[in-house]
C-alpha cells in the first residue's frame, strides 16, 4: 500500500476494504455476464442474416438465458452473502 494509506484510521481502512470488495464482486459478476451472453451467443445464433430467429435459435436462447439468470441470481446471492459477512466483521 502507498504511504497515504497507511494515514488512514482503521475505521476508514476497513471501509475501503469493504469498498475494493464490493467492486471486485461486482466486477466478477459483470464478467459473468459477458460470457454468459456470449456462451449463449455462440452456442445458439448460426445465421444473423435472416433478421429473425429460427425455432430452434429461439428455443436455445431461451433455455441458455434461463440457465445464465439462475447462474446470476447464485452469483447475486453468493456477493450479498459475502458483503454481509464483511460488515458484520
Amino acid at each position: 500500500m502507498s504511504d497515504a494509506s497507511l494515514k488512514l484510521d482503521a475505521a476508514t481502512q476497513k471501509e475501503l476494504q469493504a469498498f475494493i470488495a464490493q467492486e471486485t464482486a461486482q466486477r466478477k459478476v459483470n464478467e459473468s455476464i459477458h460470457q454468459f451472453t456470449k456462451m449463449c451467443w455462440d452456442k445458439c445464433i448460426s445465421n444473423v442474416t435472416s433478421g429473425r430467429l429460427a425455432p430452434a435459435e429461439s428455443s436455445c436462447l431461451t433455455n441458455c438465458v434461463g440457465r445464465f439468470l439462475d447462474a446470476s441470481l447464485h452469483l447475486v446471492n453468493d456477493v450479498e452473502s459475502k458483503r454481509q459477512q464483511i460488515n458484520a466483521a
